[in-house]
């Protein structure tokens, strides 16, 4: 029986319906460290660095005089890690521990489940405007293989490998930090004092 056979094409999206004879990516990391004699993970190349999703944070501000304001934005905006199986890897799962652990042998730094960020942003804004600041974490992927040994047959077979890919908070802060503006609405300047 070669590696190849044994082989599970899993994706990160858990809609797939389990079949008897297959287990589902997190069923087998579940038993990982937890019925295996052997559960490692191998990283593939270095991490990739990525924007995260843009989005606004801290309050809107509006500019209710004829005269251009600076606003003092305050905000803070926590960026959690994501990953192929749905599962936290800060979680008590034995995968968990092996992911970080093998992640800060292999790069040098630790896996950051989440980081919160916060910050004063100035806004200026012209006369009748609304201004709001926007945030764009960098985040790191990292994508690899677990490989599991069992040591009984585990649905019919001793070896398993298990794509997964993790992203979470890269070190070195934001991608960008941006303020942005826009005309009041007809509503909006009805509402200034």
């Amino acid at each position: 029986m070669t590696a190849a056979s044994l082989m599970v094409g899993f994706f990160p999206a858990p809609t797939y319906a389990d079949h008897e004879d297959t287990p589902t990516s997190r069923q087998l990391l579940e038993k990982c460290d937890n019925g295996t004699d052997v559960c490692v993970f191998h990283p593939e190349g270095r991490p990739e660095y990525v924007a995260g999703p843009k989005r606004q944070v801290g309050k809107e501000v509006f500019n209710c005089t004829d005269r251009e304001q600076r606003f003092e934005v305050g905000w803070s905006d926590t960026t959690s890690e994501s990953n192929s199986i749905g599962v936290s890897l800060s979680a008590d799962y034995g995968f968990a521990e092996v992911f970080t652990s093998t992640f800060e042998a292999t790069y040098g730094h630790t896996w950051t489940n989440s980081h919160t960020e916060s910050q004063t942003t100035y806004v200026f804004t012209g006369p009748g405007e609304v201004g709001w600041v926007e945030r764009r974490p960098r985040m790191e992927r990292v994508n690899g293989t677990y490989e599991l040994h069992f040591p009984d047959r585990y649905y019919g077979h001793y070896y398993w490998y298990v794509p997964f890919e993790a992203t979470g908070p890269a070190p070195g802060g934001d991608e960008a930090i941006v303020q942005k503006t826009r005309p009041m609405t007809e509503a909006e300047r009805n509402a200034c004092p």
